[in-house]
C-alpha cells in the first residue's frame, strides 16, 4: 500500500528542493560562463607561446608572422560553431600552429608590425566573442614585442573588455 504524504511533508520537500535550486542554478550558470571564458585565455596563451618560439628562430625584422584578419570572419553569436577545415590554413595560423578543430565561441586575430625607426617588432593577439548572441562583443587582447638585441617577450597583462558582456 502506497504511503500518503501530508501537506506539511510536501511543503517541506518543496521548500528544500527550491532552496537547493536557488543555490545550484546560479552556481551552474557561473561555471558555464567561466568554462566558455577559458577558450579565449587558453587560445591567446597558445598563440603567445608559439609566437615566442617562432621569433627565436627568425631575424629581428620578421620576428613574428604577418597579420591575419579575424578568423572566422564573423564572431560566433551565442553558440559554439564549427569551421570549414580550410579556414585555419592561412600561413600565419600555420606558422603559429593555431587552429580549432572543435566547435568554439570566439574568433581570433593576429596583428604584427615592424618599426624600422626603432628596429622593434610587435604583435597583438585578439579574441572576440559574443557569448549571449546580443551583438555586444567581449574582447581579450595580449601584446608582445621583440626589441633589438633582446629576446621576444610578452608585455605583462591581458586587456579584457566586457568579459562576459
Amino acid at each position: 500500500m502506497a504511503r500518503q504524504w501530508s501537506a506539511l511533508e510536501i511543503a517541506a520537500l518543496v521548500a528544500v528542493g527550491g532552496s537547493l535550486l536557488m543555490v545550484a542554478v546560479p552556481s551552474f550558470v557561473r561555471n558555464l560562463a567561466a568554462s566558455k571564458l577559458s577558450e579565449p585565455v587558453d587560445g591567446l596563451d597558445r598563440l603567445v607561446r608559439n609566437a615566442l618560439v617562432y621569433a627565436d628562430t627568425k631575424p629581428q625584422d620578421i620576428s613574428f608572422p604577418p597579420s591575419v584578419p579575424l578568423t572566422p570572419p564573423e564572431v560566433p553569436r551565442g553558440k559554439a560553431e564549427s569551421d570549414a577545415p580550410e579556414l585555419w590554413e592561412h600561413k600565419t595560423w600555420q606558422a603559429l600552429k593555431f587552429r580549432f578543430d572543435a566547435p568554439h565561441y570566439f574568433a581570433f586575430r593576429w596583428d604584427s608590425a615592424f618599426d624600422p625607426q626603432t628596429g622593434s617588432m610587435r604583435f597583438v593577439a585578439t579574441a572576440h566573442g559574443d557569448l549571449d548572441g546580443d551583438g555586444v562583443l567581449s574582447t581579450f587582447e595580449v601584446r608582445g614585442e621583440r626589441l633589438p638585441g633582446q629576446p621576444p617577450r610578452v608585455v605583462p597583462g591581458m586587456f579584457v573588455d566586457r568579459e562576459i558582456e
